[in-house]
C-alpha cells in the first residue's frame, strides 16, 4: 500500500482540485456549514430582529395584533395619524406613545370586558413612524425611515451624497428635545471622515433634520 507524504500532497492537491472543481466547492460549503453549526445558526436563515421592548409606537406603524384562540379578533392594523388603531369589540384604542408591551396590556384590559382572560400579542409589523429629514445640498433631500440605528453619515449616504457646492464643514443637525427646546448639533464632514471629531457623527433620532448648506 502506497503512502503519500505531506509534501507530495501539497504538490498534487492543487492540480487535483483544478481537474475536479466541484470537490473544492463541496469542501467550501462543508466548511461553511460546519462554521454555521458551531454558532447554532441555520444556513441561509433570514436575519430577524425582535421588537425592541423600548420601541415607541407612532403614527403610520403597522401592528400585528394576535388574540390567542380568537382568530376573528386577530389582525394587522395601521396606526392612524391621530395615533389610534381600531380593533373589533373595543373600537378605537390609543396606540401611539405606547411600547408594544404597554399596548398589549391595554388591549387585554379592554377585551376582558367581553371575553375571559384574553391573551394578546402585539408585534410591530412595519415600523414607519420613526423618520428623519435631510435638506439642502444633497442629491435626494427628503424624509427617510429610521429602519435601524443610523448616524449622520448614514443619513447623508441615504440621500445620495452631496451636490457640487455643498459646504461640508458647516453641516448641522436640528433636534427637538423632550422639553420642546431646539438643539443644533454641528457636523464637520471633512474632519469626521479623517477620524477627527468622531463624536459629531451622532446617532439619528426620530424627527432629526440634517441641514447641508
Amino acid at each position: 500500500m502506497a503512502f503519500i507524504t505531506k509534501k507530495a500532497l501539497k504538490l498534487v492537491l492543487p492540480v487535483f482540485l483544478a481537474l475536479f472543481p466541484g470537490l473544492a466547492l463541496a469542501q467550501t460549503e462543508t466548511a461553511n456549514l460546519r462554521s454555521i453549526a458551531g454558532t447554532g445558526a441555520k444556513p441561509d436563515a433570514p436575519v430577524t430582529h425582535d421588537n425592541d421592548k423600548d420601541y415607541v409606537i407612532g403614527a403610520d406603524d403597522v401592528l400585528a395584533i394576535n388574540v390567542w384562540k380568537e382568530p376573528e379578533l386577530s389582525r394587522s392594523v395601521p396606526v392612524r395619524p391621530d395615533g389610534k388603531a381600531t380593533l373589533p369589540l373595543i373600537g378605537d384604542i390609543v396606540a401611539s406613545g405606547n411600547t408594544p408591551k404597554q399596548l398589549q396590556a391595554n388591549i387585554e384590559r379592554d377585551l376582558a370586558k367581553y371575553i375571559s382572560k384574553p391573551v394578546v400579542t402585539v408585534i410591530v409589523q412595519e415600523a414607519k413612524s420613526h423618520k428623519f429629514n435631510i435638506v439642502g445640498e444633497v442629491q435626494k433631500p427628503g424624509t427617510y425611515l429610521l429602519s435601524g440605528p443610523m448616524t449622520v453619515l448614514d443619513g447623508i449616504a441615504q440621500a445620495g451624497g452631496f451636490r457640487e457646492w455643498a459646504k461640508m464643514k458647516d453641516i448641522y443637525v436640528l433636534r427637538t428635545g423632550p422639553n420642546g427646546a431646539r438643539e443644533r448639533l454641528s457636523f464637520n464632514y471633512k474632519r469626521v471622515i479623517k477620524g477627527d471629531n468622531a463624536g459629531q457623527n451622532v446617532q439619528l433620532r426620530t424627527g432629526d433634520t440634517i441641514v447641508v448648506p
